[in-house]
């Protein structure tokens, strides 16, 4: 059976991913801290780190949210993504 993803929520989508964003910088936080460690300045990479994650994460929000409006605006004049659905048994 097709369905079609006619539109999405725009605060929900961003809300996802800037989630998603911010669990993913947090590996690059921890290198930032241990590379600060190895140079005696830890303070100042950690300070950049998490400035560099708080922009990460608001560009990602910012960003997620542009591209859910354009994509309800796109798939009211073309349609949504199609994709295909089928019953699976449970054994």
């Amino acid at each position: 059976m097709k369905k079609q993803i006619k539109s999405v929520s725009l605060m929900q989508n961003a809300k996802m991913v800037a989630a998603l964003y911010g669990v993913m910088s947090l590996p690059f936080l921890a290198i930032m801290y241990a590379a600060g460690s190895l140079f005696n300045q830890p303070g100042l990479t950690l300070v950049s780190g998490l400035f560099f994650v708080v922009i990460y994460v608001a560009s990602g929000f910012v960003f997620a949210l542009i591209g859910a409006w354009i994509y309800n605006l796109v798939a009211s004049m073309v349609g949504g993504f199609e994709f295909t659905t089928a019953e699976v048994k449970q054994s």
